[in-house]
């Protein structure tokens, strides 16, 4: 192959994306290329295109484009070239990845257990997504979750950092936990480290369209299940904590003024409804925030010990997952199209919240 394949995304205008293609770049002393094997598409996906300019996403894999941006994904992939002596071609590694067919890594701290890509263009981005596992000697129980890994472990990981957040913070002293869009995975992830992590006894309300109240029900995770248009049924007197991977500015300004004082912390993650309308209007209640995941992991990093908490999250995803069964399917796609599709209906909401897409170029 002579060209790099890649799905492109108009910044300004996350909806309209392309299949483009570019040559395949020579590398330099001490630069790997490297081919993109399977990877996972999910709303997640569609946070980092919304978010894009705001956190920096489009700076992980810069295009030579203007207005246009690669949208990062997590997933597999192979040396297939090497210019660095620590990193041989057909050594295989999992982390974060352009939706394109190759890229370009400069590899530097290379360990047994992965490396990091140390391209003078990723140096302040956050440290979390410049890290590399190695994957060719992976244990029975981790490569048997390999697809699972790249769905679901980046989602639940937020999910779980969630949850500790709101430990680590005493649940900010509400009774209850709001969730929007909690279809979603890092959604129903939540409801669930909630359960888990935090230890004060709180009530869990997944909010969810009308489409996916049935799939949100038959989880299981939520004492209460509601459609967004039912939030003023709740009691406003309930102190409560509102976790939003929704992104809906309507849906925020509905739980502040229905609740006003009694909520304690209006936390936004997500945003599976990035074309929503948005405002900046002074609300009633807490000032909103947003849950930004690598400052969590700083912060226990600095607290545990570096490593300690990701672990402690890969184990409790593998448990959560096993206990899922059959409420989440995979479905894979093979082809710059198919890539191309999937990252449409994504975008649109069409993708049904229990099936996982695993595509490849």
């Amino acid at each position: 192959m002579t060209q790099v394949t890649r799905v492109l995304v108009n910044r300004a205008a996350i909806a309209e994306s392309r299949v483009g293609t570019a040559p395949l770049p020579a590398i330099s002393e001490g630069e790997i290329l490297v081919k993109t094997a399977s990877f996972a598409l999910t709303a997640n996906n569609v946070t980092y295109a919304f978010a894009g300019d705001q956190i920096g996403y489009w700076n992980f894999f810069p295009v030579d484009d203007a207005g246009w941006g690669i949208v990062p994904v997590w997933g597999f992939a192979e040396v297939i070239e090497s210019r660095c002596p620590d990193l041989a071609v057909g050594e295989k590694f999992w982390g974060f990845l352009p939706m394109a067919s190759h890229v370009v890594m400069t590899p530097v701290r290379v360990r047994t257990g992965g490396f990091t890509d140390g391209a003078a263009h990723r140096k302040d981005l956050p440290p979390v997504y410049n890290d590399y596992t190695m994957t060719t000697n992976d244990p029975p129980a981790l490569a048997a979750f390999a697809d699972q890994r790249s769905l679901w472990f980046p989602l639940l990981t937020t999910s779980y950092l969630i949850g500790d957040y709101l430990q680590d913070n005493d649940c900010f002293g509400a009774d209850q936990v709001i969730i929007g869009s909690a279809s979603s995975k890092t959604g129903f992830g939540t409801a669930h480290y909630v359960g888990a992590l935090v230890a004060r006894k709180v009530g869990r309300v997944g909010l969810t369209s009308k489409t996916n109240l049935e799939f949100v029900c038959a989880l299981g995770l939520c004492e209460q299940v509601l459609t967004y248009d039912a939030v003023t049924s709740l009691d406003p007197s309930v102190p409560s904590v509102f976790v939003d991977m929704s992104g809906d500015g309507d849906l925020r300004a509905a739980i502040h003024h229905h609740f006003g004082d009694a909520l304690k912390a209006s936390v936004g993650v997500g945003a599976t409804h990035w074309d929503a309308p948005r405002s900046d209007a002074p609300l009633p209640g807490p000032v909103p925030s947003f849950f930004f995941a690598p400052g969590q992991i700083v912060k226990r990093n600095q607290e545990w010990g570096d490593g300690v908490l990701m672990r402690k999250a890969q184990a409790a995803n593998i448990d959560f997952l096993s206990t899922l069964g059959g409420a989440l399917s995979i479905t894979r796609q093979t082809g710059a199209d198919a890539v191309h599709e999937a990252y449409t209906s994504m975008v649109h909401g069409q993708t049904p919240p229990s099936q996982g897409l695993i595509l490849a170029f």
